[in-house]
């Protein structure tokens, strides 16, 4: 613990990580409350919900691919604290004037550009701790920043839940744009290393210099270097198989849960508590002991372990749901995918040039939202046909045989030649 507690005593990094902290503890409670919205205006419907969440997707195959040429040019800092300022703002236009609007096209475009905003937060925030922290500590800084979102998923999903379905998820996304004000607040008292990026004059020159003559070529440059590097495209590899089993099961599972427990958000969001409370311990102890490890090895067998859980609890919860049991199961299928996003973070950052990061992240976004969304809605359209569990259970067996064959053949994957 002396390790986390010294990279803690970073001010800057602790700034970050407090911002993030809080923002993350709003934004659960923001997907709490839009879950809680469609279930009001159109009961337990996957498809409706798939399509709310596609809205938050969307944005990284449009703006993402170029976002990552912006973030190497501009100030990490002010671009972070800047897209939580714009966020806060449209957040809070949802309950103020939309809610109970009788068309939901002017929420959807919302949460379109919310999204669309984030595509530029995401990878500057990720680029950022290269500017903070040593590379020695860039694994711990990973998993702290990791355990930012575990903590926010303990305590966010487990209020949100119990908030949105006592009072109303109007609540839910006030809180959500007040969290996002308050992130930007600590990030704007980050110390910027002089001379580390452009000023606001420079920044707007540079900004049409890139216009007009680079932004395509830097695009071209950055997927160049994407498949180039081995270890960068097996990482985005694993990260599509990862998302895409996320994917299939999240608005099954969602509605599942909803169906046994017969509740819309509250049990949903406990059980999401316990999950991020197995994220964050997972994520502790793989930042303490995972320099001991092959990244490789850990992401794989992380696969094989998820789907076994996953198949557990879908076989338990149909034959006698039970809380407990439910609750027990998620802890540990959080323990067991946690070390895949530090592991992966941690090899892009490592193999990536540091004026590369920016675009391999925003990279590994579009790939990893395109298995997301891909079969997120192969599977909400499937449950129409096939019972809830039936498909959990399927999603688990595929994710243990392909977590199985990349443990055996990884290597001769990874050192192929080009």
């Amino acid at each position: 613990m002396s390790r986390f507690y010294k990279i803690l005593k970073n001010r800057n990094f602790f700034l970050l990580w407090l911002a993030q902290l809080i923002s993350q503890v709003g934004d659960r409670l923001g997907q709490v409350a839009l879950i809680g919205f469609v279930s009001m205006r159109f009961g337990n419907s996957p498809v409706e919900i798939a399509k709310i969440l596609a809205f938050t997707m969307i944005p990284v195959f449009i703006v993402g691919p170029i976002a990552g040429v912006y973030v190497d040019r501009w100030d990490r800092r002010r671009t972070m604290y800047l897209s939580d300022f714009s966020r806060a703002i449209l957040v809070v236009l949802i309950p103020l004037f939309l809610f109970y609007a009788k068309s939901l096209f002017l929420i959807y475009l919302i949460v379109f550009l919310v999204f669309c905003i984030a595509r530029f937060f995401v990878p500057a925030k990720l680029v950022i701790l290269s500017d903070l922290v040593e590379k020695d500590d860039l694994l711990l800084a990973n998993s702290l920043v990791n355990i930012t979102g575990m903590l926010a998923a303990i305590v966010g999903f487990g209020i949100s839940g119990i908030i949105v379905e006592k009072c109303n998820p109007r609540n839910g996304l006030y809180l959500d744009s007040l969290s996002f004000l308050v992130s930007a607040i600590l990030i704007f008292f980050i110390t910027r290393k002089p001379g580390l990026r452009l000023g606001i004059r420079e920044m707007g020159r540079e900004v049409m210099e890139m216009i007009k003559k680079s932004v395509l070529l830097e695009f071209k440059e950055g997927v160049l270097y994407f498949f180039k590097h081995k270890e960068i495209r097996f990482a985005a590899v694993l990260m599509f198989i990862l998302s895409a089993a996320l994917g299939s099961v999240s608005v099954v599972l969602i509605t599942f849960v909803q169906k046994i427990f017969n509740s819309v958000t509250k049990d949903l969001g406990l059980l999401s508590s316990f999950l991020g409370l197995g994220l964050f311990f997972g994520s502790l102890i793989y930042g303490r002991f995972g320099n001991r490890i092959s990244y490789y090895k850990v992401i794989l067998v992380s696969f094989v372990l998820s789907g076994i859980i996953l198949v557990a609890f879908s076989l338990s919860m149909q034959k006698s749901p039970n809380f407990v049991l439910a609750a027990a199961l998620a802890l540990v299928l959080g323990a067991s995918i946690s070390p895949v996003f530090i592991a992966i973070n941690t090899i892009i950052q490592k193999v990536s040039e540091n004026s590369m990061m920016g675009k391999m992240f925003s990279s590994l976004e579009v790939v990893m939202h395109l298995g997301f969304l891909m079969f997120m809605f192969i599977s909400s359209f499937l449950v129409k046909y096939f019972p809830h569990g039936l498909i959990l259970t399927s999603a688990g067996i595929v994710f243990i045989l392909l977590g199985a064959v990349s443990f055996v053949f990884h290597r001769k994957i990874l050192w192929l030649d080009s």
